[in-house]
């Protein structure tokens, strides 16, 4: 900028915009300056002006091509990624080189690079719509988690291929859990959110939709993982529409835009490995990736907002009931001939005919028979177990 506008010139107009003289417009148009180079010249100005010395005011220089060349692995990353298929975003290429190659990029570098080699995909563009309101975000960690699953072709079929239950806090946008699974049910959130609470800690809310999984038609009623949640004092909250847990829904796109890609770069078509990548990937954003309204990373506001003691979540209890909260109860009864069916399978036990007992299926798909439900002021009775031992997550 410099050898474009000298500064005697930068000065005048400096002048005239602290004098309301002119505005941004005028001065951007007048110095052949962007509105923001405008704004930070104005800024480097003001300041010399509180020291008195304005009338030495330079404008200094700007652009050109500070950055040094991209290592070669980067340079061969980013047109694996760009010319993949389905092909990867600029967010995710900066993404996949910081986390690969440790090395920064910013996503706008990827694009000018993609442009200039004619690797950029063609996007529609989609007229956006706003929102009808704006919910603030709440203050606390663990005030609020929004919890959703959501299909999609991941591993690049045309229909969609399995569900991804994910889940974030509200007040720091952490991803608490992202986990792939064959189908949405009842098993696939007990095996997801404890896991997700041992990790994090128990919140005080999920905000959810009106899913049977978490609905009943009758207020007075819980589902079983409502009952499940009840048990160590967590509560569903209702959202009214899809549009008001947008947090969530945004980061549906965000996964959406980026794990079809990387599950072909890689050629993964199964769940299990791609869970396993899965968990990379959502620690790595946790940890590096910088939120747009945050202006950090989750990691960084959910340490600031726990310096500062804005946190209500609470510790996972050791309770000797936990690894059966999280299974699928059902009543049952011994048979005539003194046995209870577990999956395929008829087992006997040493329990009278008519016996009432509780019949547990857990998320690895073995079964415990307990003597009876749930019940805090007393520890359980297993009676039966089809599977190996119950280890708790806090045994040594």
């Amino acid at each position: 900028m410099a050898g474009r506008i000298t500064a005697p010139l930068a000065r005048l107009w400096m002048g005239r915009w602290r004098n309301e003289q002119a505005d941004v417009h005028g001065v951007a148009e007048a110095l052949n300056v962007s509105r923001r180079r405008a704004y930070q010249l104005r800024t480097s100005y003001l300041a010399s002006c509180a020291a008195g010395s304005q009338k030495q005011w330079q404008p200094g220089s700007s652009g050109g091509d500070h950055q040094a060349c991209w290592p070669e692995e980067v340079l061969a990353l980013v047109h694996k990624l760009l010319s993949a298929d389905p092909p990867a975003n600029y967010a995710l290429v900066a993404s996949e080189v910081h986390r690969r190659c440790a090395h920064r990029v910013h996503r706008a570098s990827i694009r000018r690079y993609a442009l200039d080699k004619g690797l950029a995909p063609p996007k529609p563009r989609i007229a956006k719509t706003r929102a009808g309101t704006r919910r603030w975000q709440r203050q606390n960690i663990g005030e609020l988690w929004q919890l959703d699953s959501t299909p999609h072709p991941w591993f690049g079929s045309e229909e969609p291929s399995c569900h991804l239950l994910n889940m974030l806090d509200d007040c720091t946008r952490l991803n608490t859990g992202a986990q792939l699974y064959e189908r949405e049910t009842l098993l696939s959130y007990l095996d997801f959110l404890p896991r997700a609470f041992l990790e994090h800690q128990l919140p005080l809310e999920l905000y959810v939709d009106y899913h049977s999984i978490f609905f009943t038609h009758d207020p007075e009623s819980l589902t079983q993982l409502g009952r499940a949640l009840r048990f160590y004092e967590v509560n569903f909250r209702y959202a009214p529409t899809p549009e008001a847990k947008g947090k969530i829904e945004r980061y549906h796109q965000f996964w959406q835009g980026r794990l079809p890609t990387l599950f072909a770069e890689g050629g993964i078509n199964e769940v299990a490995p791609a869970n396993k990548l899965l968990e990379k990937l959502r620690s790595h954003h946790n940890f590096h990736d910088i939120h747009r309204e945050l202006g950090s990373s989750a990691e960084t506001a959910w340490n600031t907002a726990g310096a500062q003691k804005r946190c209500v979540l609470r510790a996972v209890p050791k309770c000797s009931w936990w690894p059966f909260i999280w299974s699928v109860r059902t009543p049952a009864r011994v048979a005539e001939d003194r046995t209870i069916t577990l999956g395929q399978q008829r087992i006997r036990v040493d329990l009278p005919k008519g016996k009432r007992v509780v019949r547990c299926q857990h998320p690895d798909g073995n079964y415990t028979v307990l003597a009876s439900e749930p019940d805090k002021s007393k520890h359980p009775e297993v009676i039966l177990r089809l599977g190996p031992a119950i280890i708790y997550p806090w045994s040594n």
